[in-house]
Parts: structure tokens; sequence; C-alpha cells
């Protein structure tokens, strides 16, 4: 039975960006309470658009939907979380270290694992302390993209153990006490995520392969979690109807293969199935009929967006066309990293130069996107379990030999922490950077600006305070000068012409900028506005693109990239 019919009192929407999360889970969210139910939605998206659906100011407390009385919503502000997180745990240390120890312990607590650890309290506060959800039939769960659930999922088990294994000192989250506080919270919101009467999960997918992939991933880690009780949505799911538009029969005829082939994981999950609307889902009307099968055709006449001034891949390419240097795809999941990144190598080899195809996402089938290659292009794969691996056993043999019992507990401790990832693979990185002196280095999803500068504010505090046990590579020592060179790397910041995409990049951007690492290019990959097109869906669909284009081309980028919907 359909979780419409039948909702668990916790429902938690995941699936990668781009598929339709908000959309599914606002929509879900409305149907339950036009039909009596008391409803809390909560997103814990760093780059939620409540707002904008609702066309209501949303903040981080229950906040009534006036256009549907019995829904409240409200926004977990990962960032404010965070900032808050920090300053519970740098506080006391102001005026009693220096400055350049603090901004380094400021620098540590800036990342992805401080932001999860953060919201994550008030997640789990939220499914985990019944006195916060009182007066609420079902609270409703629009989440951020998968890699960042998952992780938010399994950082009751993870920290948990992390806890009880952890004997002294700091790790790089900071001091212990802020996360033992929260243990027999963490464990209550696990046991409900586990508990198939209280929680349902909902895979939100695109009729496409990669998507599926993604989602089939996605459902067998939930239930390595113990988190069995799933369902599909299968969103945006494409009939042509102007049947002599060709690259309408075409998409039509991609949805249906995959559709064919969805993975046995998904196969066997109750699902409901959402027909492409031609206008993006916001405001009530539209969500009041989103699971409705009924699509009202448009009007044909919206003119495409006007795209002069903006490069093709090809003008991208020849600026690209150099003896050296680095290029790095970077976005979030879905937009196209690793397609444009393969492109991009593919077409330098065949200039005649020496290129270096490499990822630092285990998840990106690089070699196998990459098809037959020649013989002056390399494709190779930063795996981070291997790096971290090898990080270990090299800093336990190095500095782990010459210190007493009290320390190499301290060293096991940070070593144990999930932060750990993020320097092993930085030191992968580096090494890949440095053969871009006399090749092409071609990277797909390169390290974020946090990463960058947690390397080099440790570095810095290391040498402040004179402690530093073992030697910095030559490499990582050359990394950050080489990726502030704009002759020596180029970024390409990919995105969609949609407004979450859009978005999340310019919020990488930002972070990239604080880094001091100015990007080269955005590329808006999948784009409808150069194909000649007449299904009235699609051109209704091309037209809305034109708010998305002029945002990134009048206020965000200096230089721009098209790419058109490959069908």
């Amino acid at each position: 039975m359909s979780f419409l019919n039948s909702p668990s009192p916790n429902l938690f929407f995941t699936g990668k960006g781009g598929v339709g999360k908000t959309s599914t889970s606002c929509a879900a969210a409305v149907h339950f309470a036009r039909n009596g139910k008391r409803i809390l939605l909560v997103s814990t998206d760093p780059a939620s658009n409540l707002a904008e659906v609702f066309d209501t100011q949303i903040g981080a407390v229950p906040t009534q939907i006036k256009a549907v009385p019995n829904l409240y919503a409200l926004n977990v502000d990962p960032e404010a979380a965070a900032e808050e997180y920090r300053e519970k745990l740098i506080g006391p240390y102001r005026g009693v270290l220096p400055d350049s120890a603090l901004a380094a312990m400021e620098e540590q607590m800036a990342g992805a694992c401080t932001v999860e650890i953060a919201a994550f309290n008030e997640f789990a506060r939220l499914i985990g302390d019944p006195a916060a959800i009182t007066g609420y039939d079902h609270v409703i769960f629009d989440t951020a993209p998968t890699g960042h659930t998952l992780r938010l999922l399994s950082l009751p088990t993870a920290w948990t153990g992390f806890i009880e294994n952890a004997s002294a000192g700091t790790s790089c989250l900071g001091p212990l006490q802020g996360l033992v506080e929260q243990r027999e919270l963490y464990a209550a919101a696990m046991a409900a995520l586990s508990d198939e009467k209280r929680t349902t999960i909902v895979l939100v997918s695109r009729p496409e392969r990669s998507a599926f992939d993604e989602a089939a991933r996605t459902s067998v880690e939930f239930s390595e979690l113990g988190i069995d009780e799933q369902e599909l949505v299968i969103n945006g799911i494409f009939n042509a109807h102007d049947r002599n538009d060709p690259v309408a029969m075409r998409l039509e005829t991609r949805g249906t293969s995959a559709m064919a082939e969805i993975p046995d994981a998904l196969r066997v999950l109750p699902r409901i199935e959402i027909p492409l609307r031609a206008h993006q889902v916001v405001g009530l009307a539209a969500l009041i009929s989103f699971f409705e099968p009924e699509v009202v055709l448009p009007e044909t006449t919206m003119n495409a967006p006007d795209i002069s001034g903006w490069s093709s891949l090809d003008d991208l390419i020849n600026s690209l066309d150099k003896p050296g240097g680095v290029v790095m795809t970077m976005g979030k999941g879905g937009v196209g990293k690793t397609t444009i990144a393969v492109k991009i190598a593919h077409a330098l080899a065949g200039r005649g130069r020496d290129v270096l195809l490499t990822t630092t996402d285990p998840a990106a089938h690089v070699a196998e996107a990459a098809g037959e290659v020649p013989d002056n292009l390399e494709v190779a794969c930063i795996d981070p379990q291997i790096e971290v691996a090898r990080y270990r056993e090299d800093v336990l043999a190095s500095t782990g030999k010459n210190l007493d019992a009290d320390g190499l507990a301290l060293l096991e401790e940070d070593l144990a922490s999930p932060c750990t990832e993020e320097i092993a693979v930085f030191q992968a990185f580096a090494a890949t950077v440095n053969q871009a002196k006399d090749r092409i280095v071609v990277m797909d999803t390169a390290p974020t600006g946090h990463t960058i500068l947690l390397l080099d504010a440790a570095q810095s505090f290391h040498k402040e305070v004179s402690r530093q046990a073992r030697a910095v590579p030559e490499a990582v020592l050359d990394l950050l000068p080489r990726l502030r060179n704009p002759d020596f790397t180029r970024i390409i910041v990919c995105s969609l012409p949609e407004a979450t995409p859009v978005h999340e990049a310019a919020q990488l951007q930002s972070d990239l900028r604080r880094a001091e690492i100015e990007p080269f290019t955005w590329i808006i990959n999948q784009s409808l506005a150069p194909l000649d097109i007449s299904d009235p869906m699609l051109v209704t669909r091309r037209a809305q693109e034109t708010r998305y284009l002029d945002e990134v081309k009048n206020g965000l980028a200096k230089r721009t990239a098209i790419i058109e919907l490959q069908v």
C-alpha cells in the first residue's frame, strides 16, 4: 500500500539533487493536511526552497502555511546550527590560545562533518524526542541530496561507536563533549528510523539510468543501516505530445528504456509514478494536482531563451588546449560532472595532448564513461578507502612510533574520525595535481574550498606551535599556490538550468573564493535552449530556463558555456 494511503508518523524523502524531493515531499504534506492531518514539514537541505514553493517566509521554528491550515513547515539551517556548535566548542579557548590556533580550529570545523553533526542535533530532536513533535500526526522530512542524507542517517551509529572507542583529547570536530551530550538522543533517533511502524523512506528518482542506479545504491545502504521500510517515487515521466518532434520522441524512448531496466533493488518496492510537469511545482494548485495523472498541455508560443554570448563546449575546449595544467569539473550530484570531464579529456587527447583523466568520486564510473581511450589518455581513480588505509598506515608508522600510550590513544582517536578521509584523499589529490607540470590532468570532482583551507590552516597551526611531527609532502606544499594560479588550474563549475543546481553551484563558488580560488567558467548542462523543439511540454520547460540562464550569466559567472540536452 502506498505511503499516501497509509503513512508512517515519519516520512523521509531522499534522492540525488534535482530529482524532485522538495516537490514530492511538499505535495505529500499538502495531501495529508487537506485530509485533516496535522503535519510538520522539515527541510534539512542547505539549499532548501520551501519558502519559494509555498510563497511564505519559513525559518527555524514551525511556521503555519496559511493556505493549508493543518500544515506547518520549518527549515533546519545547517550553517546556523554549525556556527552555534562551533562557538560552543571553541568559545572556551578564546583568550587562552593564540589567534592562529583559534583560526585553525575554526577552519577545522568549517566543513561538511561539522555542518552535518550540527544539523543532525535538530534532526535527531525532531525524530527522537517525542516532546518536540507533540500535536503533529506526521513529520515529513525534505532532505538534502543522497550522499548527505546517508551520512546524516549513519551518524547515530558511527558517532556512538566513535565516542565509546575514544579515550582522550579532541577530534577534528572539537571536544568530544559536544557529541557525548547527545548520545541518548542519537540512539533514540536511530531506533525511530529503523522502526518500520514509525518511519518510511521514500526514494525519489527520475526515469533515468543514473538516477535509478543512485537510488538503488541508496536503498541498499539504508537496508544496511536497518532501515527497510522503503517506497519509490519515479518523478518526471515524459510522454511525447508531439509525435513529430524528434527530440521529444528520443526523450520518451530514453525514459521507457530506463524504466524497463530498473534495478532489482527498486523493482521490488511499492512505487508511485509522476508525469513530467510543464511548469515548476510552485504554489498550492500545483501541489494539490501533483499526484494526479492528468497533464494539461500548455501553449506552445513561448520564446526560447537568448543564448547569444554563451560559449559552446568546443569553444571551452579551445581555451583549455595547453601543454599542461589542471582542469577540474565541480558541482553537485547529477549535473553531469563526469560526462563533461570525459568529453574534455577525450577532446584534448584527440588534439595530441598527454592527458590524465581521474576522479575523487568512487561512485563516478569514469573508466566506463571514458570508453575506448587513445594511448595518450590515461584513466585513473582516487579510491577513498584505499587512501584512508594508506594514510593511516603511514601516520602510525611515522608519527605513532614515537608516541607514548596516551599520545598514541589521541592519534588513534583522530584517525577514527570520518574527517580523516578528507585529508587522506587530499594528499592523493595533491600527488595527482603534481603530475600536471608536464601533462593535462582532467579531474572529475575536486576537493572543496574547505578541504583546501583545512590543510592550509593545519600547516600554519603546526608551524605556529612548532610541533609538526612529520614532513609535509612537497606536492602538498605546492598545491595551494597551484590551485590559486589561474594559468595552471582551471575550475569548471557545472550546473543545470534549474533553481536548486544553480543555487548550490553558487554556494560552491563562494566556498572556492573563500580559499582564494576563482572558477574559470560555468557550464550549464542538459539545456533545452539550443534545441529546435515543438513539443508543447518541452517548449514550456525551455522557456523557464531563461530565469536561471540569466542569473548565471548576469550575476554569478565571469565566463559561461552551455551544453544542449543529450538524448
